[in-house]
């Protein structure tokens, strides 16, 4: 009876029972709340400080039909002071062959950078194109921009195609093809196969994917949209691991055709597409078969050592004196080609031939041609000379 009087005393118990008195009104409390329709205080929690809610907020910007890819423009007059706190530059290196164009067209690419308040510097002493930012450049990307035209234009990207890298929407790539092919021989027939007959490969691909491709040397710069741009370059890595680039251009000729279609948008597309097979066509090696001569007599059995030895007489003599033998040949050898070094050696310090004299000489062997071919002319003269003449007739005279 005293430890149930204690239990029954202690704050503890007091507690559970008020702790289950509350219980059962916040269940009563919550069930009224589902019946009105209203959110539980559990979920209101859940809302708030769940892992997915508790940051989440409203956005009044964001609203329906926004599109969230369109690139972000920007204006002379939306800048207002200084943006820039810091002068940025590109530097790229042209070869060699350019340079004549690139004098050509610099005043004009200066004017075109000078628009967005971009100066350009040309090295000719260097090889190498420079484009740096000023205190009054307004568009802090405008910078890559310049530096992706400067590279289209070492490249050999003309200027009217090169400009376009300056829009918002347009963007490039350069593709390096040099290592993709270790054998040169193959390395140039798949870039052949890339460009095509009169270039009707590469026209095809840029009609297909709305891009600009330029085969030059090692390199394949690209411009366009950014899909545009994974898709030449899939085509270009695949034309150099011995995929034929028609492959892909009858795939995307099938999907700009399902492109137009409304209700094949959601659907999948691999049904449609074709699915080429890798076929390894085994061709006959064509073997050369010599032709075997055959002799009356067999062939001559080769020599021992021995019996050259005795041929040259070295079998007869001691161990020493066969030594001391190819020492005196050897050093022959060794005297033989020192003379030839030092001859080699001496043409370095020989003074070069007179071009004069050179010239002399020639004018002599043709003066003499041209006196024989004088002499056979005079002869062939005489000869039509000694001939008679045939008398004219009176008849001749009258016609």
């Amino acid at each position: 009876s005293d430890w149930r009087a204690c239990a029954l005393s202690s704050p503890s118990a007091n507690g559970m029972a008020k702790g289950g008195k509350k219980h059962r009104g916040g269940e009563a409390s919550q069930a009224d709340a589902a019946s009105e329709g209203k959110p539980t205080a559990g979920e209101q929690s859940a809302e708030s400080t769940g892992k997915k809610g508790k940051y989440r907020k409203d956005k009044p910007w964001d609203v329906e039909g926004i599109d969230h890819w369109k690139p972000v423009t920007i204006d002379k007059e939306d800048v207002k002071g200084n943006l820039l706190l810091e002068e940025s530059s590109f530097a790229t290196l042209f070869p060699q062959y350019r340079e004549q164009y690139l004098k050509q067209v610099w005043p004009d690419v200066k004017r075109l950078l000078a628009e967005h308040e971009i100066k350009a510097e040309l090295n000719l002493v260097e090889g190498s194109m420079t484009v740096r930012t000023s205190r009054k450049t307004w568009d802090p990307y405008i910078i890559i921009k310049a530096r992706d035209m400067i590279k289209l234009l070492a490249r050999s990207v003309p200027l009217p195609q090169a400009q376009k890298i300056l829009e918002d929407d347009t963007h490039c790539d350069i593709l390096k093809i040099g290592g993709m092919v270790r054998s040169k021989e193959r390395f140039v027939k798949r870039r052949q196969r890339l460009v095509g007959p009169n270039g009707s490969t590469l026209k095809a691909i840029e009609l297909l994917t709305n891009c600009f491709m330029l085969v030059q040397g090692q390199t394949v710069s690209i411009m366009g949209t950014i899909k545009g741009i994974k898709q030449v370059r899939r085509i270009v890595q695949d034309c150099f691991n011995n995929i034929h680039p028609i492959y892909h251009i009858k795939e995307l000729m099938i999907r700009r055709e399902l492109e137009k279609d409304p209700e094949l948008k959601n659907e999948n597309w691999d049904r449609f597409l074709p699915h080429f097979k890798k076929r390894n066509v085994q061709r006959k090696k064509v073997v050369i078969r010599k032709k075997k001569t055959k002799d009356v007599f067999p062939p001559q059995q080769t020599p021992r050592k021995e019996d050259i030895m005795m041929e040259t007489g070295e079998y007869f003599l001691d161990e020493q004196e066969r030594q001391a033998r190819k020492r005196a040949a050897k050093f022959e050898e060794m005297k033989v080609k020192t003379a030839e070094k030092r001859r080699e050696r001496a043409k370095a310090f020989e003074p070069p031939a007179d071009a004069k004299a050179k010239k002399k000489k020639a004018r002599q062997e043709e003066g003499q041609e041209s006196a024989q071919e004088m002499a056979q002319r005079l002869k062939d003269r005489a000869a039509v000379a000694s001939k008679p003449k045939k008398q004219k007739t009176a008849q001749d005279l009258l016609l």
